[in-house]
């Protein structure tokens, strides 16, 4: 038989990585796995539990995000030095194909399903192209199981993908260049057939937006739970989501019912300035006052709420981080990701900055190990990457130090009252609060902020 070697980069163990409750399994490489003929011998390497061997195979495919493509880039070329094909897919070489084919044979650009059949059979008739460019999926024809049964079993979470593309197109994002602005929905029956047929108790729906925009995507999200309930599938799990499905308790309730841990928003930012600037629309139509409220709609049914929180834009001072930091305490969220904002490959933001010559590093590829939401990646008006670093620690010092971070665990269980629920905020708290300490920054940047 044939070997398929697929493999998951990870080319440094920190930041999110660092901690098994904010790792989840690359549910693509299982999406793959399943699309590839039964004559083929296929495992999955992956770097997040295992140290790389050399394995022989016919055929190697790897799949990276940008800040593990350099990673991605020095396995393919050991591999092409051993004169086996490589084929890179995944976001970053979508975005980037002519740089991705400088180290591999092929690079497969957007959505697989509609176009790896051809990939293999080019590959077994020695006709390989660089380049396949994969349709845009009927989601609702999708009926592929991924092969879960190859991935590590040691993750904490196992994945489910239920929809694909945003409307939205936030500045600071790549989904919408890279899956579409239409939303895209697998049937509720369908997915109920998937998560019957999963081994173990927690799942994270890989989703962006679960609950999806408008009247039919919020049906589907309340038969998707119904469904979890009248089929007593007993899941705990947690999903991506927007701000606006707060305006729909009943969803939320039967979320709730159906076993939803949390809840994933993307708040981004307290000033109106930044959230235009990130074309955050639907943010702004809420509003930062109402986030609170928004917050209190999750509690009310037992489910927490993780809040992303983005610093590192044009307007952005010692003073309002300080605010920011006050707010957050404030907040009644349960748990907090703070990232740098980072112009990623295939965003708004990236084109803007390099139309502004703002990009500070710009040696590509190399630079893109700095790509990862925890480097200041290029000139901030009104700022500077000192201040950056210094207020993510400042920021974070006060969310995990004694006796903040106790009184903040135990307001969030008093808010919840769900034993369970509260143990994942913990479990992640102590996640985040981790990969905090493991970051480049946290021991090089003083954690107290400047006067303006």
């Amino acid at each position: 038989m044939k070997k398929l070697l697929l493999i998951n980069p990870v080319g440094r163990k920190s930041g999110f990585l660092s901690s098994r409750s904010t790792t989840y399994p690359p549910l693509s490489l299982a999406y793959v796995a399943a699309l590839t003929p039964s004559d083929w011998q296929i495992k999955i390497l992956d770097e997040n539990f295992d140290d790389f061997v050399f394995e022989e195979a016919d055929l190697v495919g790897i799949t990276a995000f940008t800040s593990n493509i350099n990673r991605a880039y020095e396995i393919a070329k050991f591999y092409r030095a051993k004169n086996i094909k490589v084929i890179l897919g995944g976001i970053h070489a979508s975005m980037l194909p002519d740089e991705a084919l400088q180290f591999a044979d092929a690079v497969v650009i957007g959505e697989a399903e509609n176009i790896w059949g051809k990939v293999i059979r080019d590959f077994e008739n020695n006709a390989l192209m660089q380049q396949y460019k994969g349709e845009v999926v009927d989601l609702t024809k999708l009926k592929i199981t991924p092969r879960r049964d190859l991935l590590h079993p040691d993750y904490f979470w196992q994945t489910v993908q239920t929809s694909r593309g945003c409307p939205l197109n936030c500045n600071f994002c790549s989904v919408s260049r890279y899956l579409g602005r239409q939303y895209r929905q697998r049937t509720s029956e369908d997915i109920l057939k998937e998560i019957e047929g999963i081994q173990g108790d927690y799942i994270f729906f890989a989703d962006d937006n679960l609950i999806g925009y408008g009247k039919e995507a919020f049906q589907r999200a309340k038969d998707l739970f119904s469904g979890m309930i009248s089929r007593k599938l007993n899941k705990k799990w947690w999903m991506q989501t927007s701000i606006n499905a707060a305006e729909d308790e009943e969803v939320i309730k039967l979320a709730a019912e159906a076993g939803c841990l949390f809840v994933f928003i993307g708040f981004e930012t307290i000033t109106t300035d930044s959230l235009k600037s990130f074309k955050k629309g639907v943010n702004i139509k809420v509003g930062v006052d109402n986030y609170k409220k928004v917050v209190d709609v999750f509690h009310k049914y037992g489910i927490a709420v993780l809040g992303a929180f983005i610093i590192g834009s044009d307007y952005e001072t010692s003073e309002y981080l300080k605010q920011l930091s006050k707010f957050l305490l404030k907040s009644s969220i349960d748990i907090f990701q703070i990232s740098l904002l980072t112009p990623i490959p295939g965003t708004d933001l990236i084109e803007q900055l390099k139309k502004e010559k703002r990009l500070i590093y710009t040696n590509y590829p190399s630079d893109w190990d700095k790509y990862r939401f925890s480097y200041v990646v290029h000139k901030i008006n009104g700022s500077t990457p000192e201040l950056i670093y210094t207020a993510s620690n400042f920021i974070k010092k006060n969310l995990y130090s004694f006796p903040t971070y106790q009184i903040r665990l135990l307001k969030s269980f008093l808010n919840i009252q769900k034993l369970t629920n509260w143990a994942a905020v913990y479990k992640i708290n102590q996640g985040y609060k981790k990969a905090w300490k493991n970051s480049h920054y946290y021991s090089k940047y003083p954690s107290k902020l400047p006067r303006n």
